[in-house]
């Protein structure tokens, strides 16, 4: 049996297999990329520009079909469905507008010389690993500005996310992006593996676990390849004295819930003064409490099912062990009874760092509250795990909460709002949240070869 299969997390049904690449399916990727690499590099800026604004249109145009898909697939409501459709084709239309741009000759200080500059160029086949929890986005932040900037792109996918991976192929090749130049694959972790090391791959991205994360790294570091890394997020949201708690407890409750809590710069750990800890727990008990539970596809349901029985179980798990551990269960934490992924959503306090929930991910629909006594604790406690995704700090004050903000260890931290994601802001964290910045500027600076280019003045 195929390990790429769409099975509907909301049913438990088993909709649809897609057969795997095949050992000699490997060999003729590799070559069909490399061999397009230097077509498409030649391709002039204007038109590979031209071709990401088609694709951004497709994306609008066919945003409900897309929506459903992912929505059947992984479980994703409809309306998160719709505004992921939405942002990725906005990052392919900022790449278009911005790309050309980007791309053109950066003029140094001649420094004793007749001139000096900086050319941007292509490196040539990359390698996209991406997980299911955002299956455009994570697509296009990656490949819109390596399109753009002329390499090409084999694509492997989450196995459950076989059905949208072929539908984003359909829409990259319609554009205009030749069939070799984008190549999506339903290939197994050995064989990529295998691609990574094969000397015609320049570069690997991967979006996914710790895990998946060690394993590629280690692969490319021996191959002397460059990686870029989106791994997993713990992160933290401080919640300062001179806020409105209800206010800020709504919001957080709202953002633990998105996407079923799968999101890898989600709200996880959310640490309160501790004279406020009950209100904004009880805040948070009744937004989940109330939150509709259903159907994807249902534009009325707020909270979907789990990408799979699996994940469900593993999340409903940690939330055991924490209780067991000591922690308290203020609500939720149980998987709904069914062949379907759903669980009910969970608030835990009393979290110490003697637990397992306390260092690792959580990564579904559970808020852990941490109460301090100031904002020095407030801050250790939010930087002592070894993720450094995101955080947010929350107050009215706001040179107080910058000055706060600034001292998280993180790669984006934010101030009243947390995990803003938008086309020209870069993306990517520290510590084993990653490394290598996706997204604006920087997301076209990480798989490219600056070259110096440099003229003496002519002898006479």
């Amino acid at each position: 049996m195929s390990a790429y299969v769409t099975s509907n997390p909301a049913t438990g049904r088993t909709e649809k297999e897609f057969p795997e690449l095949d050992d000699a399916g490997v060999t003729q990727v590799l070559s069909r990329s490399h061999d397009a690499y230097a077509g498409w590099r030649e391709t002039p800026v204007e038109e590979r520009a031209q071709i990401l604004t088609r694709v951004a249109d497709a994306y609008e145009s066919r945003r409900d079909e897309l929506a459903t898909l992912i929505a059947t697939e992984m479980g994703k409501p409809m309306k998160e469905a719709a505004g992921e459709v939405k942002l990725a084709g906005a990052i392919y239309r900022w790449y278009a507008e911005h790309g050309p741009d980007l791309l053109k000759q950066e003029v140094l200080d001649p420094q004793g010389a007749q001139e000096s500059l900086v050319e941007t160029e292509a490196i040539g086949s990359l390698i996209g690993v991406m997980p299911w929890n955002f299956p455009y986005y994570q697509v296009a932040r990656f490949v819109a500005p390596n399109l753009m900037v002329g390499n090409t792109i084999i694509l492997k996918h989450a196995p459950i996310c076989a059905a949208s991976s072929e539908v984003m192929a359909e829409i990259l090749h319609a554009a205009g992006v030749p069939d070799d130049a984008y190549i999506n694959v339903f290939a197994t972790n050995e064989q990529i593996a295998d691609m990574i090391a094969d000397p015609r791959v320049q570069g690997i991205s991967l979006t996914g676990s710790e895990r998946a994360g060690s394993s590629v790294a280690e692969t490319a570091g021996r191959n002397l390849k460059k990686a870029v890394l989106e791994l997993g997020g713990s992160d933290a949201m401080i919640v300062l004295d001179d806020g409105d708690i209800e206010r800020t407890a709504t919001v957080a409750a709202r953002a633990r819930l998105m996407n079923a809590g799968q999101a890898c710069n989600s709200p996880k750990r959310m640490i309160v003064p501790n004279g406020e800890v009950d209100d904004y727990v009880s805040v948070l008990v009744r937004t989940f409490e109330s939150a509709r539970v259903g159907d994807p596809t249902d534009p009325d349901t707020q909270l979907g099912p789990l990408s799979s029985v699996g994940a469900r179980d593993g999340v409903v798990r940690q939330v055991e062990r924490a209780v067991e551990q000591g922690a308290t269960l203020h609500t939720g934490g149980d998987a709904i009874d069914g062949d379907s992924a759903f669980m009910r959503p969970a608030v835990l306090t009393g979290v110490t760092k003697d637990m397992d929930a306390y260092s690792e991910e959580i990564f579904g629909p559970v808020a852990v509250v941490y109460g301090v006594d100031s904002v020095d604790d407030a801050v250790t406690l939010a930087n002592d795990v070894s993720f450094g995704l995101s955080g947010s700090v929350w107050g009215s004050d706001l040179d107080r909460a910058q000055e706060i903000a600034d001292r998280l260890e993180v790669g984006m931290a934010y101030v009243n709002e947390h995990g803003t994601t938008l086309p020209g802001l870069p993306f990517g964290g520290v510590k084993r949240s990653g490394f290598g910045r996706e997204l604006g500027r920087w997301g076209m600076g990480e798989f490219v070869n600056t070259r110096l280019r440099r003229t003496a003045a002519a002898k006479g």
